[in-house]
Parts: C-alpha cells; structure tokens; sequence
C-alpha cells in the first residue's frame, strides 16, 4: 500500500482578511513531491483557510491513490486535535469543513500528527503564494510556485513570546512560548500603497491609547474582563491615573476622550479629562475581552480546572475562554467597528482612547497587519501608553508602544 505525507497550512491576513491555503502529498519513502494545490479563497479566518488547506490535501492524495496510507501533518493544533477526536469542534464554520475532510478518505487510512511552524515551510510557502496571487486579482499558478525550493532554504522560528507583567493572563506566558508554533504561520504582509514621496494626506487622526491604571486584580495577573467584577482603581491605580493626566497636560495636544463602559477605564478617563477641561464619551465596543467562566482566576487556576478549554484558547483566536466568554476574532470584530466609527466622528483630530490591554494591542495589531498570535508578544503595563496615526488612504502608523515614562 502506498504511504504519503500531506502537509498543509492556511492563512488569513486579518483574520478574518483576504486568506489562503496550501497542500503538498509527499512520497512517505522518498520524500518526492507528487502534488502540490494552493488556492486564494476571499475574506476567512485563519482555521477556515486550514481546514480548506487540509481538505485539499486529502482530495489530492485520494486522487493519486485512493487505498494510500495517508499522514497528515499540521501545524494547527486545532485542527490536528479536532479531526483526531480529541478535541470538540464547536464553532459553527469549522463542523461542516471537518466532516468534509473526514469524508474524504476512510478513517483507518489517516493519520493526524501536529508538527512546529517551521516543519511546514512547503504549506506555508504555498498558502502565502495564494494569498499573494489574490491580492493581484489572480488566482495561484503552479507554473509560478518556488514553494518546494523556498520551503528548503527558509528556516529560524519566531523567537518565544514573553509574558508582558501587565497582561492579566500574564502566567500563560511559558505555555503560550510552547503553543505559538500552532498558531497559523505569520503572512507575508503587503508593502503600504504610499511611498515617501507621495502627496500630501492632510493630518492623520491619532488615537492616543491609554490603558486603565491598576485595580486590586493587575498585581495578582487575574483574568479581569467585561464578564468578571468590575472593579474600581485601588490606591495605586488612581495614582497612576494623576500622573498621566499631568504628562497628557503637559503635552496639549489632547482633543476628545473616549472610554471602555468599565469602572476602571472610566475612573482613569475622567482624571484626565477633567485635568484637560473635555468631557468623557463612552464606547461599548471598547471594553475588555470576557473571559467567561475564567472571571477572576489566575492562569494556573485555570489550567488546573479548564486544561482543555485552556489549551484550545491558546492555540486558536476562534476558541472562546470556558463558559460563554469571547474569543480574540470576535474582540477584533467589535474592536475594528469601533476604530471605524471613531475615525469617521475624529478626522485629523488626536483623540485619548481609555480602554483595555486586549483592545489596545488589537488596534497595535491591526495597524501593522500582524498576525493574531502577535498579542502575546506585546507588553503593556497598566497606565502605559501607546499611540496610532491613521492615513486618508487607510494605511496606520504606529508611533509609540507601551510609554510609562510619566510614572516614574
């Protein structure tokens, strides 16, 4: 019985953004390429792009041989975890893709295994020249692909993530440096449509991001969301929040003030505003990430009570936290709609936005077109700030991350 090796991969430049996938079925004893597919498919998320990267590895093997021996290798964990069965398949738009994929060969002649991110070079490459084909317009071309040869010469894995102090679910840090090869490989992200000589495009709108001062939860790196206690600012936090009023101050160039609904954001938000005479607006869409049934718990609790839920949130921004909490896609959803709204109410105007560490590093993220897995690898203290420019041709800047000079 022939034996082969389909590796696969998908990726999404947003997340959801415009994705892509690739397959290669590899000859298990010599290591030959017997078929490649890679395929640009519109807007998706990253684990949709995967599952479709699968799906078509499959048929390609099934087509070359219907009785092979089939050994998948992924660097999804969820996936991997998923179609082995090990794992619950919850979200709606992963339970018809998986049963596709488990349709396609019988089960006894495949196998899943997950692999690093660097193991997966040939997919990787693949799915990036999708994804690259239909930001042309085009789809992918297999007369084009320098999959097989970049996929040899490529190596180094992205360096661990550490655990920023200020993130509430900084403990995971350790676990998240062993779980990030299963997130979905980094896209290569498209060169800004506006060059250095380019004309003028007015005065960008900046978003000053502020993140709360500290509550009785940030020094014991509580999961603290929008589902939890609402706490207010301890003594520390409200010194926090005086000392970035000053700085603000000082500065002038403060125009508007928004805030997360929370009692922390607000309490924060108001200290500034009042030292700069502006009045305070609330936004919904920025308030902290729920975190479910894991409100006020430490990491290692969780991953003491919930090591399943806990593992899968890691590897996957779909995966919600235990207990009805939000997964990071849809905090990305909800968080982009509100940059859009506040951009179209402040054109060209500076703009304190007081919100969370999930909300602010999802405005980082979005503004550098990186990936999901880059919120780990952001460090954001409480009362830290950090800063945005938005284009009239819709490319940001980031000026300025994780800035606590004013509370030493």
């Amino acid at each position: 019985m022939p034996k082969f090796v389909v590796e696969a991969d998908g990726g999404s430049r947003g997340n959801p953004g415009p994705a892509g996938y690739g397959a290669v079925v590899i000859d298990a004893v010599t290591g030959e390429t017997l078929a490649e597919a890679a395929e640009y498919i519109g807007v998706a998320t990253n684990n949709v792009a995967e599952y479709k990267g699968l799906i078509a590895g499959l048929k390609a093997a099934r087509t070359l041989d219907p009785a092979a021996d089939v050994h998948v290798r992924m660097d999804s964990k969820l996936v991997v975890e998923q179609m082995s069965g090990r794992w619950k398949i919850k979200h709606p738009d992963m339970k018809p893709l998986a049963a596709e994929a488990a349709r396609i060969l019988p089960a006894g002649q495949v196998r899943y295994e997950w692999i690093p991110r660097e193991k997966n070079k040939h997919a990787d490459r693949l799915a990036n020249e999708a994804m690259d084909a239909g930001k042309k317009g085009k789809q992918w071309e297999p007369s084009r692909s320098t999959a097989e040869l970049g996929a040899r010469a490529r190596s180094a894995a992205a360096p661990a993530p550490q655990g920023p102090p200020g993130d509430a679910a900084a403990g995971a840090a350790k676990a998240r440096a062993a779980l990030a090869a299963a997130s979905p490989a980094v896209p290569e992200q498209a060169a800004p449509t506006v060059g250095w000589g380019s004309a003028d495009l007015g005065t960008p709108a900046t978003f000053v991001l502020l993140r709360h001062g500290e509550t009785v939860l940030t020094p014991e790196k509580r999961f603290s969301g929008s589902g939890g206690s609402d706490p207010a600012l301890s003594a520390v936090g409200r010194r926090q929040a005086a000392a970035v009023a000053t700085a603000l101050a000082a500065r002038g160039t403060i125009e508007a003030v928004v805030s997360s609904p929370l009692l922390r954001c607000r309490e924060t938000a108001e200290a500034v505003a009042t030292r700069l005479g502006l009045e305070v607006s609330v936004e919904d869409g920025l308030r902290e990430t729920d975190f479910g049934a894991w409100e006020g718990m430490t990491f290692a609790e969780v991953r003491e009570r919930y090591a399943d839920d806990l593992s899968a949130w890691l590897a996957s921004p779909d995966v919600a936290p235990t207990g009805g909490g939000e997964s990071f896609a849809s905090v990305t959803t909800r968080v982009a709609a509100t940059r859009t709204t506040l951009l179209a109410r402040h054109p060209g105007r500076t703009v304190l936005v007081v919100t969370h560490v999930t909300p602010v590093k999802t405005l980082v993220r979005l503004a550098l077109g990186a990936p999901p897995e880059s919120l780990f690898r952001m460090e954001l203290s409480a009362a830290s700030l950090s800063a945005v420019a938005y284009y009239a041709d819709g490319n940001a800047s980031l000026r300025l991350l994780n800035d606590t000079s004013h509370l030493r």
